[in-house]
């Protein structure tokens, strides 16, 4: 009789699939504003090496085979590395972000015109929204996060647009101030740090998804939960090594990537990805 490690049952039932994402060179990017609690505008940022991190990051993906579109950065526009924030898009279909901070307003219209030139049937959010930072697709449900930067209202605005049931969560440590820096989508599944949202939000998540993966302080605090997940690899920052433990016990097959520069700005693997979903 043969037996199998829980590790390698686990492993057989993931799989990759090729995913399409969008990202932005950090060819502008610094901080020079603070707009949460990460940034300090007196801490050196080191653009070559932000640059860097960047680059390893977009070859991962694409030896690992996703398709990687790159949008243009704009002088000025320091965040717009931070591509996960410039909308939500399903299918054919996007709805562009609405941006709650006036130094990123002008993100929303750019990260636009790139969906219409693409030839997606775009929309601008008319409610403060900050696209995937805020909104997570986890398998047929999208899992959306307020409180800090995008507003309750724009929840019913996707739920029209694509379709598809919304639930909704709060937010409430500003130092994890979007979904993604609190819950990572895992296909069908996710991980997710409990203490970001409210005891109600806590308690439906451990409802909904029994089997989730629960961070702890010490992956938090990096960042960990700002990964990418195509269905088999979690593309995260090399420093949550407990989380990435725990991911590999589940199953799934960690790929750590220092983007320590860009963590100064408060992003990591996820922000710097807006994945265009099938």
């Amino acid at each position: 009789m043969t037996t199998v490690s829980l590790d390698a049952a686990a492993a057989a039932t993931r799989q990759s699939t090729r995913r399409h994402y969008l990202m932005c060179r950090p060819d502008h990017f610094e901080v020079s504003y603070a707009i949460n609690p990460w940034m300090d505008t007196a801490t050196p940022v080191d653009r070559d090496l932000a640059l860097a991190q960047w680059d390893t990051l977009r070859a991962t993906f694409e030896r690992s085979g996703h398709a990687v579109d790159v949008i243009d950065g704009i002088a000025g526009l320091p965040d717009m590395v931070f591509a996960a924030n410039g909308g939500l898009v399903i299918g054919h279909r996007a709805v562009s972000a609405r941006f709650a901070n006036r130094e990123r307003a002008a993100e929303g219209p750019a990260y636009h015109r790139w969906f219409a030139a693409q030839g997606l049937d775009v929309v601008a959010a008319t409610e403060v929204n900050e696209g995937e930072g805020d909104f997570a697709v986890v398998g047929s449900r999208i899992l959306a996060g307020t409180g800090f930067r995008t507003a309750r209202a724009a929840h019913r605005e996707v739920a029209d647009r694509f379709g598809r049931p919304v639930i909704s969560l709060r937010l409430v440590d500003p130092r994890y101030y979007h979904l993604d820096t609190a819950l990572m989508s895992l296909g069908d599944t996710i991980a997710y740090y409990p203490p970001a949202f409210t005891p109600h939000s806590a308690a439906l998540l451990a409802r909904l998804y029994p089997d989730a993966i629960v961070a702890t302080d010490a992956d938090a605090a990096v960042f960990g939960l700002n990964g990418v997940c195509d269905g088999r690899r979690v593309f995260l920052t090399d420093r949550a090594t407990g989380l990435a433990q725990r991911l590999h016990d589940a199953g799934f097959e960690p790929v750590g990537i220092d983007l320590s520069e860009l963590l100064k700005a408060g992003g990591s693997v996820k922000c710097c990805t807006l994945e265009r979903h099938r």
